[in-house]
């Protein structure tokens, strides 16, 4: 797939070196990739590489170099840069994110909450605690998993009556003589 235009593409995506993934600094996003390809073709265009040469250099289609040069050619390397998202700008800003992921990572239980288990609505209680804003589940999913890296973690769930001697000798001395048959 080419990483500029969507077109599907025999060539490898590009990937980071084995050095930079050895640095201490966060590994680039989507958008910083796709701008940083777009910044490397800037840098080509200006040195008179071919857009052929562009295109096999930042792991790209060859359209995408051709839009790309076009976009270039009208309004300079700033015409390329990544633009601020559209739309509704978010409802927490980063400071109101980080006083949210303080608080959950004191647990559910230094909230009141029984068990120390976080479901949307008890983490949404926090976030209105927290910062006074009221987000819908959506809303509270969005911030877990896109904005603080959460995933969703199911609990184990084990019985009370589990008796880990009795399951060893089940596994060592029935399951070896039901195996066999009879």
């Amino acid at each position: 797939m080419c990483w500029g235009c969507g077109w599907k593409d025999v060539r490898v995506a590009y990937r980071p070196s084995p050095s930079a993934a050895d640095s201490s600094l966060p590994p680039l996003s989507r958008p910083q990739l796709a701008e940083a390809r777009r910044v490397r073709a800037v840098e080509l265009f200006e040195d008179g590489v071919s857009n052929a040469e562009i295109a096999r250099a930042v792991g790209v289609c060859g359209e995408s170099v051709r839009r790309w040069r076009r976009v270039w050619e009208q309004g300079g390397a700033s015409a390329l840069r990544r633009r601020a998202a559209t739309g509704r700008p978010p409802k927490l800003d980063d400071t109101q994110v980080e006083r949210v992921r303080a608080a959950l990572e004191q647990g559910a239980q230094a909230h009141g909450f029984e068990a120390d288990l976080w479901t949307l609505e008890r983490v949404g209680t926090v976030v209105t605690r927290a910062t006074g804003v009221v987000l819908s589940r959506a809303s509270v999913w969005r911030l877990l998993t896109g904005r603080l890296g959460w995933s969703l973690q199911r609990p184990e769930r084990w019985a009370v009556e589990r008796d880990e001697s009795e399951i060893a000798r089940w596994i060592a001395h029935e399951w070896p003589r039901i195996k066999k048959g009879p």
